[in-house]
């Protein structure tokens, strides 16, 4: 090299990214193949950037986008004889103009309240989605499909509606309501072709539970079924509301009515006010440990049926074990008729639910065997004469048509708004994930702000004619799917099933046993009670998943519905909290001839660099874990407290010795401390794991510098995202001059430390680019 000073200049990179770099490091020999490769790929390779001149300057900026010049003015670096840049990846941040939040509500405001004839059509069109596809319906292509899946469901529809009406409390009637209403509105409001709106047997539970509790606490009977509405001195109990006379039946649709609209109106204020992503709090693994407990508590709750016993429902903790202790108390009661009619339904209904499970593939529809054993239950009750020979609970006179409507009973809000946010939360949950669990399956996209508006209208609309709650279902969502449908038209098929029998068969089921009814609830809850089949592969896969399931199901069977589901949040959310505070952490090494740096705990055959530790850290950095990531990165590294102890107790001994040796009488060698261990230069944390940093975060990142500096070492951090990127320097977290302590990766940052040491005293030009944007 001349013996006059070097000029440092960087030379143009064409390379067609939008990036600012500073180049001065003299390219490594290739091969003349990579060399031709490299030539044909990129242009011909930079000058060298040594040539002659009078001072040792930092290279210049290229902008390679539209190859101007930057016009900004380089900070000088120092005048050593010798001078080697070292190369940097500068990114040019985007400049983003800061808006108050008042300039930001009024723009929101405008936006929202700007009025023309295409957003009226918009806004129109995206409420009743039924308006963009259905006259787009291809009839010849989906018209088949939809009225045979249509058929099928309703059929299936009826014995289920009636049978789940004894499980809310309710008449049979009532149930035929609520799955009509389901079905007609979803199809004008609802974003996915394929879920089955109506009843299901979890909120079916939850209604029975509150109305039960409002029966209770109106002075009703509610030892015997919905139907009956006397006192024990034998006179009719009435309930005077403030507008006309209202029997037990009455009162208890009246409970039903009120909380089912109180859930509609909490399910479409989530969906007016763009919160659907809620309903990603309540994980996979929760709500089907929710299902399965709950289908415990609904066997438990149609066991009396099955034997034909009149017990008072409990409720409240521990509803399941007393339940079970009422029955074993008053087992000698059992009904014969109803047990030999519920075992001999069991018989059937099993083996055909099994193999219409089994055979499903080759089975263009299932076989309605729960309604042919529906009819055929209840003309053998009613020519044999059960009820009146063998004492036998029937479901009791069905009227026909509907109802006048009724608004609901406005003095129970009060008392029922609480009960509502449970209902309405499992409610949204179960419609929104099947929602997109089948528009994921088939190819298309659904709405979970339209989905939780459509369901809660679903529930708030009904409510005034005598329904009680609905969601989507995914065993009659399951068997829409297989027998064809294409679109929401099998729900107005549906309907129409719907509507023929309550217009002229419904009377026809009076004489049909409650135990009956009791069978067709339990065969239903199989789905749930096999989730037991995938609790091996769960645990295999996440065992945290496992435990909260398990957690959730208990609770949900042993103690109650809603507590079930505030236990299960909460188990979640201490999962979530527990992998935050204490992350994976691991120690990294470079993969051999690559730029890849993965975990020495994971991988073999990483190599790591003298005098260099990198450290990964796999979570965000907050008030939560910020002492868990100090002592992981100390134990993995080093640390700097006491290194620091040690040293200060090795110079006060050093001290002493030198004081208390004679002049000239001890050796020389002898006052020569032991050779200190390989020392470590740089610690590397590599923040592309880091989703955030909060105050806690910057400090305790303030601190780890400030430590390991204080020994000698130098801590650089890889890999920042904008939003850690910009924490730092709101935070202060080092000066202008100190920006070259952040790098776009890790490899960068490794050769860098190792730069350092290899050129002490030499000038090092990183040229980096540090902007909080």
């Amino acid at each position: 090299m001349p013996g006059g000073p070097v000029e440092c200049v960087s030379a143009e990179v064409p390379w067609p990214v939008n990036l600012v770099f500073s180049l001065g490091r003299r390219p490594k020999q290739l091969s003349p193949e990579m060399s031709l490769k490299h030539t044909e790929r990129d242009g011909p390779p930079p000058r060298d950037p040594v040539e002659g001149g009078g001072q040792c300057r930092p290279p210049s900026r290229v902008r390679v986008e539209h190859e101007e010049e930057s016009g900004a003015d380089l900070k000088q670096f120092g005048t050593e004889e010798h001078c080697r840049p070292h190369p940097r990846i500068c990114l040019e941040p985007l400049e983003r103009r800061k808006a108050g939040l008042r300039q930001l509500v009024l723009r929101k405001l405008r936006k929202s309240c700007r009025c023309s004839q295409a957003r009226a059509k918009s806004v129109v069109f995206g409420f009743f989605p039924v308006l963009r596809w259905l006259p787009k319906y291809d009839v010849r292509e989906n018209m088949l499909g939809d009225v045979m899946s249509g058929l099928i469901v309703g059929v299936l529809l009826v014995p289920q509606s009636i049978a789940y009406s004894l499980l809310a409390g309710q008449e049979p009637i009532y149930g035929l309501y609520t799955s009509f209403f389901a079905s007609i509105i979803y199809f004008l409001l609802g974003t996915s072709r394929h879920i089955s709106v109506g009843i299901f047997g979890v909120l079916c539970l939850m209604v029975g539970e509150v109305v039960d509790r409002e029966l209770a606490s109106a002075g009703y009977d509610a030892a015997h079924g919905p139907a009956l509405g006397t006192a024990p001195n034998g006179s009719a109990f009435l309930n005077r509301t403030a507008d006309a006379v209202c029997d037990k039946s009455c009162y208890a649709i009246r409970v039903g009515s009120t909380v089912t609209f109180m859930a509609g109106v909490y399910q479409v204020a989530m969906g007016f006010f763009q919160v659907g992503f809620v309903s990603v709090y309540l994980s996979d693994a929760l709500l089907s440990g929710f299902v399965t407990g709950a289908s415990f508590t609904i066997l438990t709750s149609q066991a009396k049926y099955l034997l034909g016993l009149s017990l008072p429902r409990s409720s409240g903790a521990g509803s399941l074990l007393a339940t079970w202790a009422h029955i074993f108390r008053n087992i000698h009661k059992t009904n014969l008729c109803d047990l030999v009619t519920s075992l001999l339904c069991l018989l059937v209904l099993v083996p055909t639910k099994e193999l219409n499970e089994r055979f499903k593939a080759k089975l263009k529809a299932p076989v309605p065997m729960e309604l042919l054993v529906v009819v055929a239950a209840t003309l053998a009750s009613h020519f044999g004469k059960l009820s009146e020979k063998y004492n036998t609970s029937v479901a009791g006179h069905i009227p026909t048509g509907f109802m006048p409507p009724s608004a609901p009973a406005w003095e129970l809000v009060p008392r029922l708004a609480v009960d509502a946010v449970a209902i309405s939360t499992i409610g949204f949950a179960i419609t929104v994930s099947l929602s997109e669990m089948f528009a994921k399956k088939h190819g298309y996209t659904v709405r979970a702000n339209q989905e939780m508006c459509a369901i809660g209208f679903c529930n708030v609309v009904p409510a005034f004619f005598h329904c009680f709650t609905a969601s989507a279902a995914l065993a009659k969502t399951l068997v829409k799917e297989s027998t064809g449908c294409q679109t929401q038209v099998s729900a107005v098929v549906t309907a129409l099933v719907l509507l023929l029998v309550l217009s002229v068969i419904a009377p026809l089921f009076h004489s049909l046993q409650r135990c009956v009814l009791a069978v067709v609830t339990v065969v239903n809850l199989r789905g749930a009670l096999l989730k037991f089949k995938d609790l091996p592969d769960m645990w295999r896969v996440s065992r945290m998943d496992t435990v909260t399931w398990f957690a959730t199901m208990l609770s949900s069977a042993l103690i109650s519905t809603e507590i079930g589901l505030l236990v299960g949040v909460c188990f979640s959310m201490f999962c979530v909290i527990l992998r935050t505070q204490k992350p994976q952490t691991a120690l990294l090494g470079s993969v051999r001839e690559s730029e890849t740096f993965e975990s020495t705990s994971a991988y073999r055959n990483l190599q790591a660099k003298a005098g260099v530790k990198v450290f990964r850290f796999v979570a965000p950095l907050c008030y939560i874990n910020k002492e868990y990531f100090k002592s992981a990165l100390y134990k993995k590294t080093v640390n700097p407290v006491l290194v620091q102890a040690a040293r200060k107790k090795a110079a006060k001994r050093k001290l002493r010795r030198e004081e208390a040796a004679l002049s000239g009488a001890q050796d020389e060698v002898s006052l020569r401390p032991p050779p200190d261990p390989p020392e470590l230069r740089a610690v590397v944390i590599d923040c592309s794991a880091v989703q955030f940093l909060d105050t806690a975060g910057i400090r305790t990142l303030k601190e780890v510098r400030r430590d390991y500096e204080a020994i000698g070492v130098q801590v650089l951090l890889a890999q920042c995202n904008p939003s850690v990127r910009q924490s730092l320097a709101r935070g202060e977290y080092c000066t202008q001059e100190e920006e070259n302590l952040l790098f776009y990766s890790v490899y960068e940052a490794v050769n860098f430390a190792e730069d350092v040491e290899a050129q002490k005293g030499i000038c090092v030009s990183n040229g980096l680019s540090f902007s909080s944007g």
